[in-house]
Protein backbone atom coordinates (compact mmCIF):
# COMPACT_ATOMS: atom_id res chain seq x y z
CA UNK A 1 0.00 0.00 0.00
CA UNK A 2 1.55 3.44 -0.83
CA UNK A 3 2.19 6.00 1.65
CA UNK A 4 -0.30 8.20 0.19
CA UNK A 5 -3.14 5.19 0.57
CA UNK A 6 -2.07 4.82 3.88
CA UNK A 7 -1.94 8.58 5.19
CA UNK A 8 -5.80 8.89 3.35
CA UNK A 9 -6.92 5.72 5.62
CA UNK A 10 -5.11 7.51 8.69
CA UNK A 11 -6.86 11.09 8.08
CA UNK A 12 -10.84 9.21 7.61
CA UNK A 13 -9.78 6.97 10.54
CA UNK A 14 -9.06 9.80 12.62
CA UNK A 15 -11.51 12.24 11.78
CA UNK A 16 -13.60 10.18 9.01
CA UNK A 17 -17.31 12.28 11.03
CA UNK A 18 -15.59 15.74 10.42
CA UNK A 19 -17.09 15.98 7.33
CA UNK A 20 -20.16 14.39 7.72
CA UNK A 21 -21.01 17.17 10.25
CA UNK A 22 -19.92 19.97 8.48
CA UNK A 23 -21.63 19.04 5.60
CA UNK A 24 -25.21 19.48 7.23
CA UNK A 25 -23.54 22.43 8.96
CA UNK A 26 -22.92 23.73 5.01
CA UNK A 27 -26.68 22.52 4.40
CA UNK A 28 -27.76 25.11 6.48
CA UNK A 29 -26.05 28.16 5.57
CA UNK A 30 -27.52 27.88 2.36
CA UNK A 31 -31.00 26.69 3.52
CA UNK A 32 -32.53 30.31 2.47
CA UNK A 33 -31.42 29.69 -1.19
CA UNK A 34 -32.09 26.50 -2.06
CA UNK A 35 -35.12 26.63 -0.06
CA UNK A 36 -36.49 29.78 -1.23
CA UNK A 37 -37.68 28.56 -4.70
CA UNK A 38 -41.08 26.80 -3.80
CA UNK A 39 -41.63 30.23 -1.52
CA UNK A 40 -41.21 32.24 -4.36
CA UNK A 41 -45.08 31.73 -6.07
CA UNK A 42 -47.11 31.99 -2.83
CA UNK A 43 -45.30 35.16 -1.44
CA UNK A 44 -45.94 36.38 -4.73
CA UNK A 45 -49.32 35.97 -4.88
CA UNK A 46 -50.19 37.04 -1.40
CA UNK A 47 -48.73 39.89 -1.62
CA UNK A 48 -49.33 41.41 -5.24
CA UNK A 49 -45.20 41.02 -5.69
CA UNK A 50 -43.94 40.42 -9.12
CA UNK A 51 -41.01 37.76 -8.57
CA UNK A 52 -38.25 40.52 -9.34
CA UNK A 53 -39.93 42.00 -5.86
CA UNK A 54 -39.73 38.66 -4.07
CA UNK A 55 -36.36 37.17 -5.72
CA UNK A 56 -34.66 40.58 -4.59
CA UNK A 57 -34.89 39.81 -0.77
CA UNK A 58 -32.29 37.48 -1.40
CA UNK A 59 -29.96 39.52 -3.61
CA UNK A 60 -30.08 42.29 -0.75
CA UNK A 61 -28.66 39.57 1.75
CA UNK A 62 -25.90 38.15 -0.57
CA UNK A 63 -24.82 41.07 -1.05
CA UNK A 64 -24.12 41.78 2.58
CA UNK A 65 -22.51 38.11 2.80
CA UNK A 66 -20.27 39.28 0.13
CA UNK A 67 -19.27 42.58 1.55
CA UNK A 68 -18.75 39.99 5.06
CA UNK A 69 -16.53 37.46 3.31
CA UNK A 70 -13.09 38.32 3.81
CA UNK A 71 -13.45 39.50 7.20
CA UNK A 72 -15.38 36.23 8.35
CA UNK A 73 -12.61 34.71 6.54
CA UNK A 74 -10.14 36.24 8.61
CA UNK A 75 -12.17 35.44 11.75
CA UNK A 76 -11.71 31.83 11.19
CA UNK A 77 -7.92 32.03 10.04
CA UNK A 78 -7.87 33.50 14.04
CA UNK A 79 -10.47 32.54 16.11
CA UNK A 80 -11.04 28.66 14.49
CA UNK A 81 -14.60 27.67 13.03
CA UNK A 82 -16.09 25.81 16.04
CA UNK A 83 -17.79 28.90 18.10
CA UNK A 84 -18.75 30.39 15.11
CA UNK A 85 -20.25 27.30 13.70
CA UNK A 86 -22.51 26.51 16.97
CA UNK A 87 -23.73 30.12 16.99
CA UNK A 88 -24.40 30.51 13.00
CA UNK A 89 -26.51 27.46 12.73
CA UNK A 90 -29.32 28.39 15.60
CA UNK A 91 -29.15 31.84 14.43
CA UNK A 92 -29.64 30.93 11.24
CA UNK A 93 -32.66 28.46 11.48
CA UNK A 94 -34.41 31.03 14.14
CA UNK A 95 -33.70 34.02 11.10
CA UNK A 96 -35.02 31.62 8.69
CA UNK A 97 -38.36 30.95 10.36
CA UNK A 98 -38.62 34.67 10.62
CA UNK A 99 -39.23 34.94 6.91
CA UNK A 100 -42.32 34.02 7.54
CA UNK A 101 -43.36 37.10 9.59
CA UNK A 102 -43.80 39.19 6.33
CA UNK A 103 -46.24 41.74 6.09
CA UNK A 104 -46.19 42.66 2.76
CA UNK A 105 -44.53 45.85 3.11
CA UNK A 106 -40.83 46.34 1.06
CA UNK A 107 -39.94 47.57 4.13
CA UNK A 108 -40.38 45.03 6.44
CA UNK A 109 -39.07 42.41 3.48
CA UNK A 110 -35.88 43.98 3.53
CA UNK A 111 -35.06 43.74 6.88
CA UNK A 112 -36.24 40.24 7.67
CA UNK A 113 -33.77 39.63 4.83
CA UNK A 114 -31.07 41.86 6.33
CA UNK A 115 -31.43 40.11 10.02
CA UNK A 116 -31.30 36.27 7.76
CA UNK A 117 -27.92 37.59 5.96
CA UNK A 118 -26.27 38.73 9.45
CA UNK A 119 -27.44 35.25 10.84
CA UNK A 120 -26.10 33.14 8.71
CA UNK A 121 -22.66 35.41 8.53
CA UNK A 122 -21.12 32.87 10.98
CA UNK A 123 -21.35 29.68 8.80
CA UNK A 124 -20.64 30.96 5.70
CA UNK A 125 -18.21 27.65 3.59
CA UNK A 126 -15.21 29.10 4.41
CA UNK A 127 -16.19 27.73 8.17
CA UNK A 128 -16.84 24.43 6.76
CA UNK A 129 -14.32 23.53 4.21
CA UNK A 130 -11.43 25.61 6.65
CA UNK A 131 -12.03 22.97 9.39
CA UNK A 132 -11.77 19.92 7.27
CA UNK A 133 -8.93 20.99 4.98
CA UNK A 134 -6.41 21.38 8.07
CA UNK A 135 -7.96 17.53 9.07
CA UNK A 136 -7.07 15.87 5.43
CA UNK A 137 -4.27 16.28 3.19
CA UNK A 138 -3.81 12.88 1.15
CA UNK A 139 -7.80 12.76 0.54
CA UNK A 140 -8.67 16.50 0.73
CA UNK A 141 -10.44 15.89 -2.62
CA UNK A 142 -12.80 13.60 -1.38
CA UNK A 143 -13.23 15.30 2.37
CA UNK A 144 -14.32 18.15 0.74
CA UNK A 145 -17.02 16.38 -1.45
CA UNK A 146 -18.17 14.76 1.46
CA UNK A 147 -18.17 18.00 3.04
CA UNK A 148 -19.78 20.66 -0.05
CA UNK A 149 -22.65 16.94 -0.46
CA UNK A 150 -24.60 19.43 2.32
CA UNK A 151 -25.82 21.82 -0.73
CA UNK A 152 -26.70 18.65 -2.15
CA UNK A 153 -28.54 17.30 0.71
CA UNK A 154 -30.09 20.94 0.80
CA UNK A 155 -31.00 20.80 -2.74
CA UNK A 156 -32.89 17.41 -2.00
CA UNK A 157 -34.95 18.04 0.71
CA UNK A 158 -35.54 21.90 1.02
CA UNK A 159 -37.32 22.33 -1.99
CA UNK A 160 -39.37 18.76 -1.55
CA UNK A 161 -39.91 19.53 2.26
CA UNK A 162 -41.03 23.04 1.64
CA UNK A 163 -43.61 22.24 -1.12
CA UNK A 164 -45.34 19.59 1.24
CA UNK A 165 -44.65 21.72 3.67
CA UNK A 166 -47.23 24.26 1.60
CA UNK A 167 -49.62 22.40 0.46
CA UNK A 168 -50.17 21.24 4.18
CA UNK A 169 -50.23 24.14 6.35
CA UNK A 170 -49.33 27.18 3.72
CA UNK A 171 -46.29 28.95 3.16
CA UNK A 172 -45.76 30.94 6.87
CA UNK A 173 -45.67 27.92 8.99
CA UNK A 174 -44.11 25.57 6.19
CA UNK A 175 -40.85 28.45 6.98
CA UNK A 176 -41.47 27.78 10.62
CA UNK A 177 -41.74 23.71 10.25
CA UNK A 178 -38.57 23.55 8.31
CA UNK A 179 -36.33 25.64 9.78
CA UNK A 180 -37.31 23.34 13.45
CA UNK A 181 -36.67 19.90 11.43
CA UNK A 182 -33.16 21.07 10.67
CA UNK A 183 -32.35 22.94 13.81
CA UNK A 184 -33.34 19.70 15.37
CA UNK A 185 -31.04 17.65 12.80
CA UNK A 186 -28.31 20.02 12.11
CA UNK A 187 -27.18 21.75 15.78
CA UNK A 188 -26.63 19.25 17.88
CA UNK A 189 -24.16 17.25 15.28
CA UNK A 190 -22.52 20.73 14.67
CA UNK A 191 -22.35 20.71 18.75
CA UNK A 192 -21.07 17.51 19.52
CA UNK A 193 -18.86 16.47 16.33
CA UNK A 194 -17.54 19.56 14.51
CA UNK A 195 -14.09 20.49 15.21
CA UNK A 196 -10.73 21.59 13.21
CA UNK A 197 -7.31 21.89 13.89
CA UNK A 198 -7.74 25.27 14.15
CA UNK A 199 -9.66 25.04 17.38
CA UNK A 200 -7.36 22.47 18.94
CA UNK A 201 -4.38 24.84 18.73
CA UNK A 202 -6.48 26.85 20.92
CA UNK A 203 -6.77 24.36 23.70
CA UNK A 204 -4.18 24.50 26.71
CA UNK A 205 -1.50 21.94 25.05
CA UNK A 206 -0.90 18.81 26.89
CA UNK A 207 2.86 18.65 29.08
CA UNK A 208 5.93 17.80 26.73
CA UNK A 209 3.39 17.55 24.09
CA UNK A 210 5.49 19.35 20.78
CA UNK A 211 3.92 22.24 20.21
CA UNK A 212 1.33 22.80 17.29
CA UNK A 213 3.38 23.74 13.57
CA UNK A 214 1.91 26.80 11.79
CA UNK A 215 0.18 25.89 8.78
CA UNK A 216 1.98 26.99 5.57
CA UNK A 217 0.88 29.18 2.42
CA UNK A 218 1.54 32.36 0.98
CA UNK A 219 1.15 36.19 2.60
CA UNK A 220 -3.04 37.65 2.55
CA UNK A 221 -1.53 40.38 0.11
CA UNK A 222 0.49 38.13 -1.87
CA UNK A 223 -2.91 35.64 -3.04
CA UNK A 224 -5.29 38.88 -2.94
CA UNK A 225 -2.86 40.28 -5.64
CA UNK A 226 -2.19 37.22 -8.38
CA UNK A 227 -3.44 36.84 -11.23
CA UNK A 228 -4.60 33.42 -10.77
CA UNK A 229 -6.77 35.13 -7.84
CA UNK A 230 -8.88 37.13 -10.61
CA UNK A 231 -9.57 34.22 -13.14
CA UNK A 232 -10.75 32.25 -9.59
CA UNK A 233 -12.82 34.85 -8.79
CA UNK A 234 -14.60 35.29 -12.35
CA UNK A 235 -15.36 31.70 -12.40
CA UNK A 236 -16.82 31.71 -9.20
CA UNK A 237 -19.15 35.12 -9.75
CA UNK A 238 -20.33 33.98 -13.75
CA UNK A 239 -20.85 30.33 -12.38
CA UNK A 240 -22.87 31.46 -8.90
CA UNK A 241 -24.64 33.90 -10.96
CA UNK A 242 -25.98 31.35 -14.13
CA UNK A 243 -26.52 28.10 -11.62
CA UNK A 244 -27.86 29.96 -8.66
CA UNK A 245 -30.18 31.69 -10.71
CA UNK A 246 -31.17 28.82 -12.96
CA UNK A 247 -31.78 26.51 -9.26
CA UNK A 248 -33.59 28.89 -7.62
CA UNK A 249 -36.13 29.41 -10.59
CA UNK A 250 -35.75 25.54 -12.08
CA UNK A 251 -39.02 24.47 -9.60
CA UNK A 252 -41.07 27.74 -11.60
CA UNK A 253 -39.06 26.07 -15.11
CA UNK A 254 -40.65 23.27 -14.65
CA UNK A 255 -44.25 24.47 -13.36
CA UNK A 256 -44.44 26.18 -16.51
CA UNK A 257 -44.33 22.73 -18.01
CA UNK A 258 -47.52 21.59 -17.10
CA UNK A 259 -46.42 19.96 -13.67
CA UNK A 260 -47.93 20.27 -10.36
CA UNK A 261 -45.62 22.31 -7.69
CA UNK A 262 -45.01 19.18 -6.11
CA UNK A 263 -44.25 17.03 -8.91
CA UNK A 264 -41.93 20.34 -10.00
CA UNK A 265 -39.74 19.92 -6.60
CA UNK A 266 -39.34 16.48 -6.81
CA UNK A 267 -37.86 16.60 -10.72
CA UNK A 268 -35.68 20.47 -9.13
CA UNK A 269 -35.01 17.76 -6.21
CA UNK A 270 -32.96 15.29 -9.09
CA UNK A 271 -30.43 18.57 -9.08
CA UNK A 272 -29.68 17.65 -5.53
CA UNK A 273 -29.62 13.87 -6.16
CA UNK A 274 -27.03 13.67 -9.14
CA UNK A 275 -24.80 16.70 -7.58
CA UNK A 276 -23.72 13.92 -4.94
CA UNK A 277 -22.04 11.61 -7.60
CA UNK A 278 -20.69 14.81 -8.55
CA UNK A 279 -19.04 15.75 -5.74
CA UNK A 280 -17.37 12.40 -4.81
CA UNK A 281 -16.65 12.02 -8.59
CA UNK A 282 -15.01 15.11 -8.88
CA UNK A 283 -13.20 15.04 -5.41
CA UNK A 284 -12.01 11.32 -6.40
CA UNK A 285 -10.15 12.87 -9.63
CA UNK A 286 -9.27 15.96 -7.91
CA UNK A 287 -6.64 13.96 -5.69
CA UNK A 288 -5.24 12.50 -9.01
CA UNK A 289 -6.07 14.47 -11.83
CA UNK A 290 -5.35 18.12 -12.31
CA UNK A 291 -7.88 19.98 -10.94
CA UNK A 292 -8.22 22.96 -13.52
CA UNK A 293 -9.05 20.18 -16.16
CA UNK A 294 -11.46 18.28 -13.70
CA UNK A 295 -13.07 21.69 -13.36
CA UNK A 296 -13.12 22.96 -16.64
CA UNK A 297 -14.75 19.78 -17.98
CA UNK A 298 -17.27 19.64 -15.41
CA UNK A 299 -18.49 23.06 -16.40
CA UNK A 300 -19.23 22.10 -19.68
CA UNK A 301 -21.82 20.36 -18.33
CA UNK A 302 -24.76 23.02 -17.94
CA UNK A 303 -24.46 24.29 -21.27
CA UNK A 304 -25.51 20.67 -22.32
CA UNK A 305 -28.37 20.84 -19.94
CA UNK A 306 -29.96 24.35 -21.10
CA UNK A 307 -29.99 23.25 -24.85
CA UNK A 308 -31.65 20.47 -23.08
CA UNK A 309 -34.44 22.80 -21.61
CA UNK A 310 -34.36 25.22 -24.93
CA UNK A 311 -34.98 22.42 -27.30
CA UNK A 312 -35.78 19.71 -25.15
CA UNK A 313 -40.17 19.80 -25.43
CA UNK A 314 -40.39 19.95 -21.73
CA UNK A 315 -40.92 16.58 -21.35
CA UNK A 316 -40.16 14.46 -17.44
CA UNK A 317 -37.69 12.89 -19.25
CA UNK A 318 -35.92 15.56 -21.01
CA UNK A 319 -36.41 17.44 -18.01
CA UNK A 320 -34.60 15.04 -15.38
CA UNK A 321 -31.43 14.67 -18.30
CA UNK A 322 -30.70 18.35 -17.39
CA UNK A 323 -31.20 18.41 -13.85
CA UNK A 324 -28.72 15.61 -14.06
CA UNK A 325 -26.48 17.58 -15.31
CA UNK A 326 -27.15 20.38 -13.70
CA UNK A 327 -26.56 18.37 -10.70
CA UNK A 328 -23.60 16.67 -11.66
CA UNK A 329 -21.86 20.34 -12.16
CA UNK A 330 -23.31 21.96 -8.95
CA UNK A 331 -21.81 18.91 -7.58
CA UNK A 332 -18.37 20.29 -8.50
CA UNK A 333 -18.13 23.95 -8.43
CA UNK A 334 -17.31 24.83 -5.10
CA UNK A 335 -15.27 21.56 -4.90
CA UNK A 336 -13.19 22.46 -7.42
CA UNK A 337 -12.54 26.08 -6.25
CA UNK A 338 -11.59 25.24 -2.46
CA UNK A 339 -8.96 22.33 -4.12
CA UNK A 340 -7.76 25.03 -5.95
CA UNK A 341 -7.45 27.88 -3.31
CA UNK A 342 -5.29 25.32 -1.21
CA UNK A 343 -3.47 23.59 -3.30
CA UNK A 344 -2.61 27.26 -5.36
CA UNK A 345 -2.35 29.61 -2.16
CA UNK A 346 -2.39 26.98 1.22
CA UNK A 347 -3.66 27.10 4.05
CA UNK A 348 -2.17 29.87 6.56
CA UNK A 349 -4.46 32.12 4.84
CA UNK A 350 -7.22 30.52 3.33
CA UNK A 351 -9.75 31.95 5.52
CA UNK A 352 -8.94 35.39 4.10
CA UNK A 353 -8.57 34.00 0.44
CA UNK A 354 -11.32 31.73 0.05
CA UNK A 355 -13.34 34.83 1.63
CA UNK A 356 -12.69 36.65 -1.59
CA UNK A 357 -13.80 34.09 -3.65
CA UNK A 358 -16.83 33.43 -1.28
CA UNK A 359 -17.75 36.88 -1.64
CA UNK A 360 -17.48 36.45 -5.51
CA UNK A 361 -20.00 33.36 -5.12
CA UNK A 362 -21.76 35.63 -2.96
CA UNK A 363 -21.96 38.47 -5.62
CA UNK A 364 -23.34 35.66 -7.97
CA UNK A 365 -25.72 34.23 -6.16
CA UNK A 366 -27.41 37.75 -4.99
CA UNK A 367 -27.66 38.83 -8.62
CA UNK A 368 -28.48 35.28 -10.59
CA UNK A 369 -31.88 34.63 -9.05
CA UNK A 370 -33.10 38.41 -9.27
CA UNK A 371 -31.68 38.70 -13.06
CA UNK A 372 -33.57 35.82 -13.60
CA UNK A 373 -37.08 36.67 -11.94
CA UNK A 374 -36.56 39.59 -14.26
CA UNK A 375 -36.44 38.13 -17.29
CA UNK A 376 -39.26 36.60 -16.47
CA UNK A 377 -41.56 39.47 -15.60
CA UNK A 378 -40.21 41.40 -18.92
CA UNK A 379 -40.45 38.03 -21.53
CA UNK A 380 -42.92 35.87 -19.36
CA UNK A 381 -40.06 32.98 -20.28
CA UNK A 382 -36.52 32.04 -19.08
CA UNK A 383 -35.42 31.41 -22.28
CA UNK A 384 -33.56 34.79 -22.18
CA UNK A 385 -31.91 33.78 -19.56
CA UNK A 386 -30.55 30.37 -19.97
CA UNK A 387 -29.23 31.47 -23.25
CA UNK A 388 -27.11 34.27 -20.83
CA UNK A 389 -26.34 30.32 -19.21
CA UNK A 390 -25.15 28.79 -21.46
CA UNK A 391 -22.58 31.47 -22.45
CA UNK A 392 -21.55 32.11 -18.96
CA UNK A 393 -20.43 28.29 -18.34
CA UNK A 394 -18.36 27.71 -21.58
CA UNK A 395 -16.17 31.04 -20.68
CA UNK A 396 -15.87 29.91 -17.10
CA UNK A 397 -14.78 26.55 -18.33
CA UNK A 398 -12.48 28.07 -20.66
CA UNK A 399 -11.03 30.51 -17.53
CA UNK A 400 -10.28 27.53 -15.33
CA UNK A 401 -8.09 25.32 -18.22
CA UNK A 402 -6.01 28.45 -18.58
CA UNK A 403 -5.16 27.94 -15.26
CA UNK A 404 -1.28 26.83 -14.63
CA UNK A 405 0.13 23.86 -12.65
CA UNK A 406 0.40 24.60 -8.70
CA UNK A 407 3.74 25.59 -7.32
CA UNK A 408 5.45 22.50 -6.00
CA UNK A 409 6.14 24.27 -2.25
CA UNK A 410 2.33 24.36 -1.96
CA UNK A 411 1.27 21.15 -3.45
CA UNK A 412 2.42 19.85 0.59
CA UNK A 413 0.33 21.78 3.19
CA UNK A 414 0.81 20.32 6.82
CA UNK A 415 -2.80 19.29 8.29
CA UNK A 416 -2.02 19.72 12.15
CA UNK A 417 -3.52 17.24 14.52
Amino acid sequence: MSGTTEGALAEWRRYGILPIAAALGYATCVIHIYGLGVFIEPISKEFGWSRTATTIGLTLSTVIQALCAIPIGMAVDRFGPRKLAIVGTLLTCVAFANLSNATGGMTNWYVIWIIMSLASLPIQATIWTSAVASRFHHSRGIALAVTLCGASVALIVFPFLGAELIQMYGWRDAMRIEALIWLAIAWPIVIFLFRGAQDEKRKPEAAGAPAAQPLSGISLLEGLKSTIFLRLLIVALLFTFAMIGLNVHFPLMVKANGFTPVEAAALASLIGWFSIPGRIVTGFMLDRLRASLVGAVAFLLPAIACAILLFGGGSALSIGVAAAFIGFTLGAEVDVLVYLTTRYFGLRNFGGLYGGILAALSVGTAFGPLAASRVFDVWASYDPFLTVTLGMMAFSSLLLASLPRPKAEFQEVRSDG
